[in-house]
Formats: C-alpha cells, structure tokens, sequence
C-alpha cells in the first residue's frame, strides 16, 4: 500500500457561506434580494486555491452539521483539500457573512462567526504529527480576531510547524468588524515575529506599523521577522520587499465581477510559485496572475483557478 502524498500546506480558521446583495448600492439597513449561499471563508478561499494549484493542503476549521456546513466540505473536497481536521458540530451552525457591495469598491460585512461552529476549535484538531510534516502554515488575521480559543489554537500550532522546520506565512486580513486595530496588532505581534512571508494591503502594512507612508510601511515590517513582504495592490499589481531589494510587479487586467477572495488567491499563488522554486519575480507575477483570475466569477471562492487558466493568462492568452 503507497504512502499518502505528504500534505505540504495547511491553513486554518474560519469556513463560512457567504450571501450577498444581488445589486449594487443596496446596503444592509433595508429589504432586499440576495444571491448565494457561496462557500467562503478567507483561510478557506486560500486552501482552495492552492489545491487547484496542484498542491497537497489540508484545513483545520469548524461547520455545523447542516447544508452550509455540507456545502462548504464539500466544495474543499472536490478540489483535493484533505478534510480530515474540520469538525462537523451538532450544536452549532455554520458561520455566515452577509455582504453588501458599493460602487466605490467598498463592502459592508455583517458576521456570525465567533457564536456560531466557524468559533469553535478544540485541542485534538491540532495535531503534531500532522502539523510536523507541513512545509508551509497559512494563519490569517481574521482567524486571531475569531476569539481566544482560535488565537491559542493558532499560536500553538506556529509554535509546532516552527519546531518542526516549517514555515509561516501571514496574511493579516484585518477585520475591524471584529477587533480594533489596537488588539489586532497585539494579537497579529506573535504571528509576524514568527513568519517568513506577511502578505498585508497597503491599509493593512499602514495600520499595522502605524505610519502612514505605506512604502515605509511595508519596509518596517520587514523589521517585525519577516524575511519577505508582499504588498497586495490590488489593479496596481504588487510590491515584493526583502532586506535587499523592492520589486513592482504589474497586474494583469481582468473584468472585475467580484473582489471578494482576490487578496486570498494571491496568497496562494504566492506559496504556490515559493514551492515550485520560481523566481522571487515570477512568484509575484504567478500570484498576481492568480489573484486576477480569483476577480472573474461571482462569488468569493468560484473564480479560484486551474493551473491550465494560470498559464493561459501568464502567456497573454486570456481574453
């Protein structure tokens, strides 16, 4: 009997179904129509994407025995995440986010995250000898801000990959939904003194060393333990920082139908093209390729792409 592939990333967090305005400009306060629900969950959106990338993942997270819950696993299923660490609860339901989109390019959020069984994680699911082998360990900011347990939960298992030889990449993803900046930072401290890669915003890099200047920005927090910055810019492309040098690598123009997930995609290009042993350059320009790609479907985790879709729009070949 063959040896299961080692899995190679795993990420962990929140797993939730995402509803959304149908329209533009609709916001929350009044009746209305809306569409979904679409699997979702920032960490989640990140596994997916690396499994239809081509690498072995797998998640450590919580649903609620109940169709969101099924739809979600499901969804990770089909696309090559190994499920065996996400607890299906029957006392909880699954978490949701409700969504509104404005014509500026902004959301409106409203969570039900930390009560429901996205909130819940319990010590069996992190798990040593699971975690020992792991290459990279995915922890994203929106995951700190869930509540304590997630925090230990997630701190312990930085702790084990670590120890064990791996690496940490963070994506801060913050969420003043959740916390203030100020608890976001004390939370977020552990995370960037232990990851080789944070993946930040240009707000994000702003609010997290407090100056406003986001070049400096994202050069101090190169001070914090990272060895690498990766400044997502959105239709800008991104900024790629190491102690020695400051790559600006352009984006790839799309039609955009959705942002939600893009910022997600770009992380997983970003491991992805690391494990491939790619070029610091043509990594940024992998995950910026990914990260497009990730804009092109309505909902958060449907335009996460195939390797095929990747090399299409690499080679000038997507219209």
């Amino acid at each position: 009997m063959s040896k299961p592939d080692p899995i190679l990333v795993v990420s962990m967090g929140e797993l939730l179904v995402e509803i959304m305005r149908e329209k533009v400009d609709e916001p929350l306060s009044i009746p209305g129509t809306f569409v979904g629900p679409f699997p979702s969950g920032a960490p989640a959106i990140f596994i997916d994407t690396v499994a239809r990338l081509g690498v072995d993942c797998g998640f450590i997270g919580s649903v609620g025995e109940d169709d969101f819950g099924r739809l979600i696993v499901k969804r990770l299923k089909e696309d090559g995440v190994d499920t065996t660490y996400i607890r299906s609860l029957s006392d909880y339901t699954t978490g949701v986010a409700f969504v509104a989109y404005s014509s500026d390019g902004t959301r409106k959020f409203i969570y039900h995250i930390s009560r429901a069984a996205s909130g819940k994680i319990s010590d069996g699911q992190i798990d040593f000898g699971y975690l020992s082998k792991v290459k990279y360990l995915h922890i994203m900011g929106s995951s700190l801000s869930m509540n304590e347990s997630w925090r230990k939960a997630c701190y312990k298992a930085v702790e084990i990959v670590k120890e064990s030889g791996g690496k940490i990449s963070f994506d801060p993803n913050l969420r003043p939904e959740l916390l203030d900046v100020g608890k976001i930072r004390e939370i977020s401290e552990p995370i960037l003194s232990s990851c080789e890669i944070v993946l930040p915003s240009g707000e994000e890099a702003r609010m997290l060393t407090g100056i406003e200047d986001t070049d400096r920005a994202s050069q101090r927090l190169l001070e914090y333990g990272p060895s690498i910055v990766a400044l997502k810019r959105g239709k800008e492309g991104s900024w790629i920082y190491t102690k020695k040098d400051k790559l600006e690598v352009p984006s790839f123009p799309v039609e955009e139908v959705d942002p939600t997930g893009a910022g997600d995609c770009f992380d997983a290009g970003f491991i992805v093209g690391i494990l491939q042993g790619r070029s610091l350059e043509k990594v940024a320009r992998f995950a910026n390729a990914v990260g497009a790609l990730g804009v092109t479907k309505k909902g958060p985790m449907e335009g996460a792409p195939w390797p095929e879709e990747v090399e299409k729009i690499l080679n000038g070949e997507w219209f």
